[in-house]
């Protein structure tokens, strides 16, 4: 019986499993380090965001019913 056989129990991942997961490990630094690089650019408040807050105090207060 094939799958009853001692060797199939011994089988182990091996050089190439491991060079595999190596190439992964370091790929996956390199793109960690590139998003890094990619959010310290952006900008944590953006003035047009600014400007709609001001637009919109300036809608309410105009809607707001005075007296």
């Amino acid at each position: 019986m094939l799958l009853a056989s001692p060797a199939a129990s011994q089988v182990v991942p091996g050089i190439l499993g491991f060079l595999v997961v190596a190439a992964m490990g370091v790929m996956l630094y390199f793109l960690l380090r590139s998003m890094n690089k990619q959010l310290r650019k952006v900008v944590p408040d953006p003035a047009w965001r600014e400007e709609a807050r001001k637009l919109q105090a300036q809608a309410q207060e105009d809607d707001s019913p005075i007296g």
